[in-house]
């Protein structure tokens, strides 16, 4: 599969969406009205599909936190070192948790600083956990599914990828099989935030989707919140 290359894609996406929204609100045109078309810039590709701005999510509002996926590697692990500082100046830091510490390498490093099959791998395991998030809402048709997917294949996925996809698409949402993908507390909090930049938290089924894949990666309430926290702080 070439899962990194799409990935990649999209993260780049992230990350020029969220600078021209900055950009078009520095000039007082806002991300939503008047200036630069937010909404046409995200509805054009796969990331804006991901999104759901087809759903009618109002551009620029609490569903629209695509920057954290421009760097999401290193801006999950910020979170985990933000956390570990809150923690620690309460008098209950995590055992061994380390805040001055530099980011692990290797399987648990950020996915940023992974290469070869480990970061083909942290990438499927992302890509994955954002398919679902687009689902939990249960309103992507078959349509929409092949829309998506044709997006996905528009930037370059092989056939094996496109099969991949395709059964992604169709299966039932699966928290367990999701988190049984993380393997390291790294790739747990990256799996995370890529679902909550895709989420819109206001809507019930959302909500309760997160809520149920925090739950099955394990991960302690107190970093849940906190990756949400560095998710709405780089919202489009």
């Amino acid at each position: 599969m070439n899962a990194k290359g799409i990935l990649d894609q999209l993260m780049k996406q992230a990350g020029g969406m969220n600078s021209s929204s900055k950009g078009g609100a520095s000039q007082g045109g806002g991300s939503s009205k008047g200036g630069l078309d937010i909404g046409k810039l995200a509805g054009s590709g796969a990331l804006g599909m991901l999104l759901g701005t087809k759903r009618g999510r109002s551009m620029g509002g609490k569903g629209l936190k695509y920057g954290a996926l421009a760097g999401l590697g290193m801006l999950a692990w910020k979170a985990w070192q933000h956390h570990q500082q809150s923690s620690s100046s309460s008098g209950s830091q995590a055992a061994g948790g380390d805040q001055s510490a530099a980011a692990p390498t290797g399987s648990a490093g950020p996915l940023e600083q992974l290469d070869g099959q480990q970061q083909e791998q942290r990438s499927l395991a992302i890509l994955q956990a954002m398919i679902a998030a687009a689902r939990a809402d249960g309103h992507i048709d078959a349509e929409e599914r092949a829309q998506l997917v044709g997006q996905m294949d528009a930037m370059g996925a092989d056939d094996e990828l496109h099969a991949w996809m395709e059964q992604q698409m169709r299966e039932t949402l699966d928290a367990d099989a999701i988190a049984a993908k993380a393997d390291s507390p790294q790739a747990a909090r990256e799996i995370y935030l890529a679902s909550v930049a895709i989420i819109d938290e206001q809507n019930p089924m959302e909500r309760a989707w997160l809520d149920q894949l925090a739950g099955a990666l394990k991960l302690e309430p107190g970093i849940a919140k906190e990756l949400e926290s560095q998710a709405a702080a780089h919202q489009g």
